[in-house]
Parts: C-alpha cells; sequence; structure tokens
C-alpha cells in the first residue's frame, strides 16, 4: 500500500494551488490525484490554430478582478503570467424578445474592470503544475472511498482499464466540489448528516453551463464599432463577448441560454448550427463562418455534474463547513475546492483562497 503525508484529491486550481503551497514550505510528502487524464479541473481551454500557448480559450472561468481579489492577483504576479483587459469598447447589440431584431445600444461598464489572462486561464493552472514534482502526481485516478480509522485515511482508487490501487494519509485536502465529492465518493464512517446534507446542497459552479466558442481570423465586429458583447432572450446564447486573445485568433464566446436538460436532447452539432446562426444575425454573415468553434456542455460533464445539478440556477451560494467539527473525521479532511471559499464562492479566486485555508488548516494539525 502506497502512504503519503498529505493526499489531495482533485487536481483542479485548488489541488494545484495546494500542493504548489506545500512544495513552497519545503513539504514534499504529498501524491496529487485526479479523476481526468488532464489537469485544471473546471479550467479548460479550447486551442486554436496558432502559437499554441498564446491561441487558447477559456471553456470555464475566463475573469478576474485584481484590485477586489489581490491574493488570486499576487499569485498571479508570483507566477510572471501576463494579464489584460477585457475588450469593451463600442456599442453592445440585443435582443429583447424572441422574435425582435438586434438593437445597438451603448455597452456596459464593468467594474471594477474584468480581467483577463494571456494564454487564457489555463495559463495559471499550468504554471502551477510545472513546479510540482512529477512523481507525486497521478492523473487518471479517480478515488472510490475514503475510510478513515482516526489515524489515518484510506483511500480507494481506481486508474486506467479499472485499475484499483490504495493510498494510505494522514491527511486528505478534498479539492472537487462537495456535491460532487458526495456523488462520487464512499465515506466510512459516513459524514455526520448535516455536514452530508450541507456539502449535498452546495451548488456546484459551472455544473448546469455550457459555452460556445467560435474563432476568427481577425475582430472584424470592432470595426463595426462593436464591443462583442450581447444579450439575448431569442438564444441560444443569453450573453456574448469578445474573446479575442493577444497574439493569437480573434474570438466571440457565449453562454447557453437553454436549460442544461433541453441541450441534452439536442446534438452539438444542432447546438453549432443555432449559434453560428445567431452570430449570424447579429455580427453579420462573416461571423456565420468561423475558422474554428468549441461547445464545452458541463452539466454533461461526469467530473463536474451531477444529476442535482441539471436543474440549478447556476448562481453563487454559501461555502459550507469545511472540515469535520468531532468524530474519527475531525482533522482528517479539509474541503478546499472553491465552493468552500467563505469570500469567493466558486470563482477563480475562491479556489485560491480556500486552498490557502485549507493549507494553513493542515499546518496547524500537524503533529
Amino acid at each position: 500500500m502506497q502512504t503519503a503525508r498529505i493526499a489531495i484529491v482533485g487536481g483542479g486550481l485548488a489541488g494545484l494551488y495546494a500542493a504548489h503551497l506545500l512544495e513552497h514550505k519545503g513539504i514534499h510528502d504529498y501524491v496529487l490525484l485526479e479523476a481526468r487524464d488532464v489537469w485544471g479541473g473546471r479550467i479548460a481551454s479550447a486551442v486554436g490554430a496558432g502559437d499554441a500557448p498564446l491561441d487558447r480559450f477559456d471553456l470555464g472561468p475566463t475573469w478576474f478582478w485584481p484590485g477586489y481579489q489581490p491574493q488570486l492577483d499576487r499569485l498571479i504576479d508570483s507566477l510572471g503570467l501576463e494579464r489584460f483587459a477585457q475588450h469593451g469598447d463600442g456599442d453592445m447589440l440585443v435582443e429583447h424578445t424572441p422574435n425582435s431584431a438586434p438593437v445597438r445600444m451603448r455597452g456596459y461598464a464593468s467594474a471594477p474592470p474584468s480581467v483577463r489572462l494571456v494564454g487564457g486561464m489555463g495559463a495559471l493552472t499550468g504554471a502551477l503544475r510545472v513546479g510540482l514534482a512529477p512523481g507525486n502526481l497521478m492523473p487518471g485516478w479517480r478515488v472510490l472511498r475514503l475510510r478513515c480509522d482516526g489515524r489515518h485515511v484510506v483511500l480507494d482508487a481506481e486508474g486506467a482499464q479499472g485499475r484499483p490501487g490504495t493510498l494510505r494519509a494522514e491527511q486528505v485536502l478534498l479539492a472537487v466540489p462537495p456535491r460532487l465529492a458526495m456523488a462520487l465518493i464512499d465515506f466510512a464512517p459516513v459524514l455526520p448528516e448535516p455536514l452530508a446534507r450541507a456539502w449535498h446542497g452546495t451548488a456546484t459552479w459551472m455544473a448546469p453551463h455550457a459555452k460556445y466558442v467560435a474563432l476568427h481570423d481577425e475582430p472584424f465586429w470592432r470595426d463595426q464599432g462593436l464591443s462583442g458583447e450581447a444579450r439575448s432572450a431569442r438564444g441560444p446564447l443569453g450573453e456574448i463577448h469578445d474573446a479575442s486573445m493577444p497574439g493569437g485568433s480573434a474570438a466571440l464566446f457565449g453562454f447557453f441560454g437553454v436549460p442544461a436538460r433541453v441541450r441534452r436532447g439536442v446534438s452539438e452539432e444542432v447546438l453549432r448550427r443555432h449559434c453560428r446562426a445567431q452570430f449570424g444575425r447579429l455580427f453579420g454573415e462573416q461571423a456565420a463562418m468561423p475558422k474554428a468553434d468549441f461547445i464545452k456542455d458541463w452539466a454533461a460533464d461526469p467530473w463536474t455534474a451531477t444529476a442535482a445539478d441539471q436543474d440549478g440556477p447556476g448562481q453563487h451560494g454559501i461555502a459550507p463547513a469545511a472540515s469535520v467539527a468531532e468524530g474519527l473525521w475531525q482533522g482528517r479532511i479539509t474541503g478546499i475546492a472553491s465552493e468552500w471559499s467563505t469570500q469567493f464562492q466558486g470563482y477563480v479566486a475562491g479556489a485560491v483562497e480556500a486552498a490557502a485555508r485549507g493549507f494553513h488548516t493542515l499546518l496547524e494539525q500537524r503533529p
């Protein structure tokens, strides 16, 4: 049986940042397990045809706000990542009703300004991963069960082709959303009922959502005095923004306004056709002919969404307790995913805040 001082379950931003903090503290006796074959969790990218490090477009979270989220801002600075302001110059377009023509109007100013990373949010998770010891990383391993005897936690996991694996750790940092943990991981003994109910009742950010990204050679809408921003009651996309990348392709992206259960009954190719038609209706015929386009439906991602997320409104909620107050699990498990953030629940900054708080809790509990 493999052993480690600390096991981190989940290789999204929270898990990667927790491992980063451990490395910088000189604590190398940890493992980081991720069910997917790739790192980043809900931070995922579509890759264009240009220079790969730059021509990447966010399929998950896109923005952060430096003045409002200084902890995340400091991390980005420390990693040497470049940022730029979300393009907002020009007018926006609005389809007020399902049958009305697009109306051009003055755009909304974001306060504080929304900021993006060159190379997308994946530049952040990629920079964190590069600094970690490869031997501590276990991609493609799904944790099935956590068993606690009061001194250790045994993790039963499954790798490629159903290969079983077992790991024993003194402490576990749970870097997957609380509802997903309750749906996919068996806890023995079971977690206290009030805590289990709270974790199951905490909606997973991004889980009901889907995004469409369309790439072009040039941001031709800007020549029309348009910002690339739009709102639509007709759809299928309800909210649209300029997603162009400096040094990369021009792009537009939108959030689907169609509920997850309705999307499930429509093929991806049909959804693409409707999105292209909407972009053409709003921005002109050229917008209906992207050089590449992508859909990411997070509600169909088994490592993000559960059945309980299919009808969710997709709003940010209130963080539940991140640890167990008494019993065998006390001091053995701490939730660090973004949903456990007390300041920025569900946001990228929330993953950083919750992981840092969990890391400091772990140090306090360390024998």
